[in-house]
């Protein structure tokens, strides 16, 4: 049994091909279900955002887990396995734990250090947990990977730069803009990236920011946090000749701003230019809208250059952070030895016990006629029983702890007698 990672991201394929693969909130349930079905795979946790869609899978043989999630992205994004061969990545083991701290330490991602990652990798976790996804050997490991993220940004200042995509966002218009003080913004969207862009332009100095989104009452609310004004979702193709930058982070799934809406806001708006930067995947504004005169957009493609010229400035806190994720990887290699031998069959044996004790309880009455001396009779053959039936189970246990077949052995019993 092996723990593997199978996944694309914004090292691996361009902002075109992340679109393809992408999984909307409410498609990873159905996701998850499809993949349990698998018949390689044990446990499952998907991890989709704006720059990776991965698989943390347990599996019961590598080699058809490989076969079984190469179908899964091709199906995913209709894609040959040729296609998708050079932007796939997998690792399985100590390289995918190592992995998987890497992504919840800020080590992987466009924007080094960014603090909106550990939340998605504890969302991932949640959202498998509450699926049957998520057992015994993903559970502690995701439960690990958020300490290691929670240490690599209290231990070292590796977040203390653009701790954010949201934030990234807002810095990339100032350096292209110059400044926003004063500006009027349009933030399309208000879900936790929305949130991050208004947050951060309220601090930036903008004069009038202005939200968007499907859901009213979530507009508003994130509106009345910055002093801001909510414009109805009907209404984006008027806002665009109010606002000066136009921020959107959707998760439509498609285009909400086409070229024919931001064109004719343009002929409306005279000689002023438009700014429009598009974090969401798949994209909200389609690709011609940046062909219009007049018309600034970017897209998180451009936001990732414009990260990567900063990240020098970070290289000697990723060492440090990286040094915290090789220690990581070995303490989970140590607890996770030690989590396969005395303390699963402490667990087993007091299970095992509670369920004695209750069937003795459940007895009583009809126990009530025995004497003192046939009680404690009854006491010692039943405990004998269960200790007889637990005996070679414990025993193995205890002797294939650190192997695969122990991993394996120890996986099973945690989940089939419900042990956390």
């Amino acid at each position: 049994m092996s723990i593997v990672v199978f996944g694309v991201n914004h090292r691996t394929g361009p902002l075109a091909l992340l679109e393809r693969v992408t999984i909307a909130d409410d498609a990873i349930a159905k996701t998850i279900h499809g993949l349990m079905s698998r018949p390689n795979i044990r446990e499952a946790v998907v991890l989709s955002t704006c720059n990776r869609t991965e698989v943390y899978a347990v599996a019961e043989k590598f080699h058809g887990a490989y076969g079984d999630l190469r179908d899964f992205f091709c199906d995913l994004g209709g894609f040959s396995a040729e296609e998708l061969a050079p932007h796939l990545y997998s690792q399985h083991d100590e390289a995918a734990v190592s992995h998987l701290f890497e992504v919840a330490a800020g080590l992987d991602s466009a924007v080094l250090g960014e603090s909106e990652i550990l939340g998605q990798v504890r969302d991932a976790w949640d959202r498998s947990q509450r699926e049957g996804g998520s057992l015994s050997t993903l559970n502690l490991l995701f439960r690990h990977a958020l300490e290691v993220g929670k240490r690599a940004r209290s231990e070292t200042s590796i977040g203390r730069h653009t701790a954010s995509v949201s934030h990234a966002a807002v810095d990339m218009a100032r350096d292209s803009l110059g400044s926003v003080e004063g500006l009027t913004v349009l933030v399309v969207g208000a879900g936790d990236m929305g949130e991050g862009v208004t947050v951060a332009l309220a601090g930036a100095g903008v004069g009038r920011v202005l939200v968007a989104n499907r859901t009213i009452g979530r507009a508003q609310d994130l509106a009345d946090r910055v002093a801001g004004s909510v414009t109805e979702f009907y209404r984006l193709a008027e806002t665009l000749v109010e606002a000066d930058v136009v921020v959107t982070c959707t998760g439509a799934g498609g285009t909400v701003i086409d070229h024919e809406m931001v064109a004719t806001a343009m002929m409306r708006r005279g000689d002023r230019p438009l700014f429009l930067v598009d974090i969401a995947v798949p994209r909200d504004v389609e690709r011609s809208v940046g062909d219009i005169d007049g018309v600034t957009l970017l897209n998180l493609d451009d936001l990732r250059d414009w990260a990567a010229r900063g990240q020098a400035q970070r290289a000697a806190e990723a060492d440090a952070v990286r040094s915290i994720v090789i220690e990581e990887v070995e303490r989970f290699a140590v607890e996770t030895t030690a989590r396969q031998a005395a303390p699963l069959v402490a667990q087993l044996h007091a299970a095992a016990e509670a369920v004695r004790s209750n069937e003795i309880e459940r007895m009583k009455r009809r126990l009530n006629s025995l004497d003192d001396d046939q009680r404690e009779t009854v006491e010692a053959l039943t405990k004998g029983i269960v200790a007889k039936l637990l005996h070679d189970m414990s025993v193995r246990l205890k002797d294939d702890a650190g192997t695969p077949r122990g991993e394996r052995n120890a996986a099973a019993v945690r989940d089939l007698f419900d042990l956390r």
